[in-house]
Formats: C-alpha cells, sequence, structure tokens
C-alpha cells in the first residue's frame, strides 16, 4: 500500500512539523509502505519580488497551484492511504474525503484563538476566516488521532460530534534522548557557549510563541534570585528573543545571568537537558508539551503549569505550579509562588533529587516512537479495513 503524507510547506519556516513529518515517512518506509509527500512547493513564490508579494505569492502557492496539483494526483492513484500530519491542514480533506484518509490533531490552539477563547492571543479578521476554512475542512473527515486527551477534546468539541474513528497516540521522542553526567553536560556546555555552567543553570526550551511564556520565565526567575542565596544562571534555548522579551530580561536587575541562545545545534539539546539543574516550563498551553518528555528522558527534573495537556505529559513525575494569571496585578503574586517552588527543588536533598529523576525516566518511556509509529499503523489499517467494508 501507498501512504501519501500531506505535509505543511517548507518555506514555512516551522521546525516541529516537519521533524514530525519526516519521522512518520522514515517509519513508514521501514515497515514497507511506499511513501511520498504532498506539500505546497515555491513556484510564484520563488520570483524575486519585494516581501508583500512574497506573502502573497505563498498564498498562490498553497491555494491555488497545489489543490490542483493533488487533485491531479489523486485521479492516478490505487491503493493509497491519505494521512493528514496536522489537522490544520484540513483545507485539503474534502479532495480526498471519499477515499481512505486519517487526520492527525497536534493542538487546537489557532482554532480556539480564533473562537476568541484565549485572551492571549486574539486574532484578526483574516485569521478568523482562514481557521473557519481550516475547521470547515478537517470537519469532513470521519477518522482522527489526536497526540494528547485534551487535544481530542478539543477536537470533539469543534467537531460537535464523536467521530467513527477517535483515538489518543501520543508523540514519540523524535531522537534519542539518554541521562548523561551532569558534569560533563555542564562541561561540553560551557565550552559551547562561553558560559560558567559548572554548578548548573535554570533551563527553558521553546520559541517565542505566546503560549510558551518565555516572559514568565524571565518573571520566576527575577524573583528567585531575589530569594535565593545561589546564583544560577537561565539559560533560553530556541529562537532569538523578540523585542518584548528582549525588554522584559533588560528590566532585570539579573540580565547579566539570562542568556538567550538560538544557534545551539539539536545535537546538544540532549547535553542541555541533562545538564540542568531544571526544566522550567510555565507553558500557557501546548499540544503535548516536547521539552517535558524530553527532559525527563535526559535526567532532567521538570516544573511545569498544572494543566492539560503538560499534567498528561509530565504524570506523577513532573512538579507543577499554577498557570500564569491575565491580571497584571496578579502576575507579581504567581511569579512568587512559583519562584518558591523552584527555591524548593533547587534546594532539596540529593536523594530527592535521584527519586525525582528516576522518577522522571520512567515517566519518560511512555513517550517511545516505536510504540506510536505501531500504533498509528494500526489505526491507518483499521481505517482501511472500515473503509473497505463500508464500500
Amino acid at each position: 500500500m501507498k501512504i501519501v503524507l500531506f505535509a505543511h510547506p517548507d518555506f514555512l519556516g516551522q521546525q516541529s512539523m516537519p521533524r514530525f513529518t519526516n519521522m512518520l515517512a522514515e517509519s513508514m518506509r521501514v515497515k514497507g509502505y511506499t511513501v511520498e509527500i504532498y506539500s505546497p512547493q515555491k513556484v510564484f513564490s520563488k520570483i524575486a519580488a519585494p516581501s508583500i508579494f512574497k506573502k502573497w505569492f505563498g498564498y498562490v502557492d498553497q491555494f491555488i497551484i497545489f489543490p490542483l496539483f493533488v487533485r491531479k494526483q489523486v485521479k492516478r492513484n490505487n491503493n493509497t492511504f491519505y494521512l493528514f500530519t496536522d489537522h490544520a491542514l484540513g483545507m485539503w480533506v474534502p479532495i480526498v474525503k471519499r477515499l481512505p484518509n486519517l487526520i492527525i490533531c497536534h493542538d487546537f490552539l489557532a482554532q480556539r484563538s480564533a473562537k476568541g477563547e484565549i485572551p492571549q492571543n486574539p486574532t484578526g479578521l483574516t485569521g478568523k476566516i482562514y481557521q473557519r476554512l481550516i475547521r470547515k475542512g478537517y470537519s469532513k473527515g470521519e477518522n482522527f488521532i489526536a497526540v494528547s486527551k485534551r487535544t481530542q477534546e478539543d477536537l470533539h468539541r469543534f467537531l460537535g460530534r464523536v467521530p467513527k474513528m477517535s483515538k489518543v497516540v501520543y508523540n514519540g521522542l523524535n531522537k534519542d534522548f539518554d541521562l548523561i553526567e551532569s558534569f560533563s553536560s555542564r562541561d561540553i556546555l560551557s565550552k559551547l557557549t562561553g558560559i560558567d555552567l559548572k554548578d548548573g543553570y535554570i533551563l527553558h526550551v521553546g520559541g517565542n510563541q505566546w503560549y510558551k511564556n518565555r516572559m514568565g520565565v524571565v518573571k520566576i526567575y527575577t524573583v528567585w534570585r531575589l530569594l535565593s542565596d545561589k546564583i544560577l544562571p537561565l539559560l533560553l534555548i530556541g529562537i532569538a528573543p523578540s523585542e518584548a522579551l528582549k525588554q522584559e530580561i533588560e528590566t532585570s536587575p539579573y540580565k547579566n545571568d539570562i542568556f538567550t541562545l538560538d544557534n545551539i545545534n539539536d545535537e546538544y539539546i540532549n547535553v542541555a537537558y541533562s545538564g540542568a539543574s531544571v526544566l522550567l516550563f510555565p507553558s500557557i498551553a501546548e499540544g503535548f508539551g516536547w521539552p517535558i518528555a524530553e527532559a525527563m528522558a535526559s535526567g532532567c527534573p521538570v516544573i511545569t503549569t498544572n494543566e492539560a495537556p503538560m499534567t498528561e505529559v509530565g504524570g506523577d513525575a513532573a512538579i507543577y505550579i499554577d498557570i500564569m494569571p491575565l491580571i497584571k496585578e496578579e502576575i507579581d503574586i504567581w511569579a512568587e509562588k512559583a519562584a518558591n517552588t523552584l527555591n524548593q527543588l533547587i534546594n532539596s536533598p540529593e536523594t530527592n533529587r535521584v527519586e525525582i529523576i528516576r522518577n522522571g525516566k520512567n515517566n519518560a518511556k511512555r513517550f517511545d516512537t516505536n510504540i506510536a509509529m505501531d500504533e498509528i499503523e494500526r489505526y491507518i489499517r483499521e481505517t482501511q479495513t472500515l473503509i473497505n467494508f463500508n464500500i
């Protein structure tokens, strides 16, 4: 059987979704399937033009050229299964709705924002229209996989029904994460960055998306430094900081100990986790929460938000804090409470830390790539069987 993966275009500059698509494609090829990836390609957007025109040329490639290509290919293919790597590709679902297909759902944050459910992330008129088109498309589907129970709940709510197939398959880690001795990890990272990390450091991994709450990380760190007699730097690993984040760092009296690292290759992420004193991950929302599982697999304690799906991924092995409030006057109280939790962990006895790390390692075993890929393959076969039976 041939599996066609619908994927986001490379020219959008995404990181996690291309990794997921490639992992899925490689796994299915190993299992003996012929795999092809359908994604919009640069046609008009290759034309040299001012940025405003390049943006619209990209829209032409995605929403005019690509569906023409797909319709042409679908007519040619027999014994083919269509797997959507993200429900945000929902606009193309109607093209193959009468053919074997399955839709993987990662998060509904954009959908929720467009409905006004997330005040931290208001959506403009064009964004609302775009999300409406996506929802109209994936609503034609009947077979879904969600990467968390929270995502599954959102799916059912937006569909207004429970589809024929609705399964939860937790993501598998997309690379190997092992416990590396902390002294060695800190030495490697110190040489790589030029920062003295021998005594440890507080780590955050993520981008500038509103839900990653990098601003909250800096607020917690600043309060923690005020109440602690320890001096541990804060490392923010991810893309270059936004202007708002730069300003937040600049206002901290400990700005010289806050480092934004946007040039750390993936090969050093395992090292960064293993050497960290703690992963501070106070996300407002997530689709899954990769860094929680990655950190635990690397032997790093995790402090994260007491909200799903962070609680799904962290299980009993994470330490939880409240979600950052919306009201400005309440944020300082939140940061103080979170800083106290951080301080307790930093100063906990070594025996407690060893137990936290052991629990985290055991918890991370749930997120095995082979198990995830096997489950996805099983649901592909179940979907194929159900469709053939109904025919």
